[in-house]
């Protein structure tokens, strides 16, 4: 059993499911650009519609800084949902208040209504027990399905679960159970991919993980700064050089914790930072003063590869080199090719998030391959490195 409840322990026929979805989708022109996150919910929409319930969506778009603002209202939006679903959505010009419980009490047993943007009151992201209160006036159950925005203890995400009976929906409970097989109880070996500009950005990532994984590859431009750390010319690469102490000592805590760190062997080095700028392989010792490392060496993506052959598990964030400059992306496209065809044969659980790293892995065109691959950005950032997650412990059994 999971440790937390599911759309399998309630019994949906003739309830008012008030169902957190995360809709904060790109717009332009009044029009979704990308449906993605809309499709990721769609299976829980169905599911309680299908089973009777009247289901009523709370979502928010954007950042409203005073209150309710054309720009970020989620009536455009409603018409998205309406497409993905092939269902017809209602919408209600309010979250709380009588145009929402007027909107609810005309609901039929599995029609779909869609409240305006839940963070046109202060009191979503303050969790004010007040606006706690008005939102479960209009429900007799709480259906989290926005993973998202679970790493935020606003009123939508964490609030309702406190006053209404609480369950994942579906989207949530697949993230949940694919993060648990990634960290929580996975089959080892576990190897970790960490990429991306700076080391400043995921202290604490790279911290968690050490204790965690039993390999952690590092590539991208934070690479450079452990190699600058271990006394490698970097040149004119992206380097933190006043985090070298620090990443000594997360190289000195991987060590105390039989975790090898897996850093690149060789670079490929540009003079400009641009599509197709001239390069070339060099081996460590022979980085040119002037030049960048923008990707790293063959030699490198053959350890890499490796590495992912002994694994039985791997999570993974961030590029290993400027994957969005041809030919930059050649080792970030390899080693996630690699994960791919192993997590296909069946041979490696593979969980991958972060918004480059979901770039990147569409870039490679192996998205779909991957055991699962988080949207949720922030939320599978701190969930790898180790933070509570207030939405999800809320949720819990």
């Amino acid at each position: 059993m999971p440790a937390f409840k599911t759309l399998d322990d309630v019994d949906v026929a003739g309830k008012r499911v008030l169902v957190r979805v995360d809709l904060n989708v790109p717009v332009a022109d009044g029009a979704v650009t990308d449906a993605t996150r809309i499709e990721r919910v769609a299976p829980t929409i169905l599911e309680l519609s299908n089973k009777g319930a009247k289901v009523i969506l709370l979502a928010h778009f954007g950042r409203p800084k005073d209150g309710p603002a054309p720009e970020f209202s989620l009536k455009p939006i409603a018409h998205a949902v309406a497409k993905v679903i092939d269902r017809n959505v209602h919408f209600a010009e309010d979250s709380i208040g009588d145009k929402a419980a007027e909107a609810v009490a005309k609901l039929n047993n599995g029609e779909i209504l869609l409240l305006e943007n839940t963070r046109f009151y202060k009191g979503e992201e303050k969790n004010d027990p007040t606006y706690v209160a008005a939102l479960a006036a209009n429900g007799d159950l709480y259906v989290n399905d926005a993973f998202s925005a679970a790493h935020r203890a606003h009123a939508s995400t964490e609030g309702l679960a406190r006053v209404l009976p609480a369950h994942a929906g579906r989207t949530m409970q697949a993230e949940l159970d694919a993060l648990e097989k990634g960290l929580g109880n996975p089959e080892r070996p576990v190897v970790a991919i960490v990429g991306g500009a700076k080391v400043s950005s995921k202290l604490d990532l790279l911290g968690n993980l050490v204790q965690k994984v039993d390999a952690l590859v590092i590539g991208g431009g934070m690479a450079n700064t452990f190699l600058a750390a271990q006394g490698v010319k970097v040149g004119k690469s992206l380097c933190e050089h006043d985090l070298a102490a620090t990443a000594r000592e997360i190289m000195a805590k991987a060590n105390a914790a039989n975790c090898t760190i897996i850093l690149p062997v060789d670079a490929i080095v540009a003079w400009h930072f641009e599509a197709n700028a001239p390069h070339r392989a060099y081996g460590l010792d022979a980085i040119p003063d002037d030049g960048m490392i923008l990707d790293v060496g063959p030699q490198s993506i053959e350890r890499i590869k490796a590495a992912i052959d002994d694994a039985r598990t791997l999570v993974w964030n961030g590029p290993l080199g400027a994957f969005e400059l041809p030919p930059f992306d050649q080792a970030t496209v390899a080693a996630a090719r690699h994960v791919a065809a192993r997590s296909k044969a069946g041979r490696l659980v593979s969980v991958a998030g972060g918004g480059d790293t979901v770039a990147a892995l569409n870039h490679a065109g192996v998205a779909d391959d991957f055991s699962y691959v988080s949207t949720a950005g922030g939320a599978f950032l701190e969930w790898m490195e180790g933070k509570p997650l207030p939405g999800v412990d809320i949720l819990k059994r």
